[in-house]
């Protein structure tokens, strides 16, 4: 049984044209070529999200493909999965994606890839969905919580921390009345690396995000900044 990583991103990544993230998740692998699929079932297997997955990932060391819930005929999911180094979730709708997962039975493959040790990452709903829970804009207008995450990660979790105003006033709100249990946010640029179900470290792609512990205490919330080790190069002569 191989190391076990989850790396779940606030926002950002190739999606946004953000290459430090990847980078970060493709170097855990410890491997000079690693086999990375993408699955954007989230996003319906939106055919122009694909495009720039592969746009970004063919210039890198890496063999990229990706795994399509939509279209027949339908792959088999456990030999893909459980060939490749890094399973790359893409954003979108967190609740319709997992729904769809459960019925190809893809939530117990994912959870038997990271015994393996195959590295879990994911940006925006594919950050959420490792957790129990989290904040949700994909059940309605407003944001929610939703509480039918794959659990391979305790607690929840809130992306686009502070790309959305939202995000913040409704994660308080949600824990302060026991409507999420306590868990972790991300700024738009900042990757929560998980090793087993323990933080491991901060890492940010962007100057000044963060990522943050939010916890319920009595009838309020207390909010603890946990800074990032910066992935930016850094500036010559320093």
């Amino acid at each position: 049984m191989g190391e076990r990583h989850i790396v779940a991103l606030g926002g950002g990544g190739f999606s946004d044209g953000d290459p430090l993230l990847d980078d970060y998740i493709l170097g855990l692998t410890g491997k000079e070529c690693p086999r990375v699929v993408f699955v954007p079932t989230a996003s319906g297997d939106d055919a122009a999200l694909i495009e720039r997955f592969y746009a970004a990932f063919t210039e890198r060391e890496c063999r990229p493909s990706h795994l399509s819930l939509f279209r027949l005929p339908y792959p088999a999911i456990g030999e893909i999965l459980s060939s490749h180094d890094v399973v790359y979730v893409g954003g979108g709708s967190t609740a319709n994606m997992v729904a769809v997962w459960r019925i190809h039975g893809l939530d117990e493959v994912l959870r038997k890839a990271w015994e393996r040790g195959v590295v879990l990452a994911g940006v925006s709903a594919g950050a959420l969905c490792w957790f129990t829970s989290g904040v949700t804009d994909s059940l309605g207008p407003e944001l929610a919580p939703w509480r039918d995450g794959l659990g391979i990660l305790p607690g929840s979790f809130c992306p686009h921390y502070d790309a959305e105003p939202d995000r913040r006033p409704a994660y308080h709100r949600f824990v302060r009345e026991g409507r999420l249990p306590a868990g972790y946010a991300a700024d738009d640029g900042v990757g929560l690396h998980f090793e087993g179900s323990e933080l491991a470290e901060v890492v940010s792609s962007r100057e000044g995000a963060a990522a943050y512990r939010v916890e319920a205490d009595g009838e309020a919330v207390t909010e603890t900044r946990l800074e990032p080790r910066s992935l930016r190069p850094s500036p010559e002569g320093r």
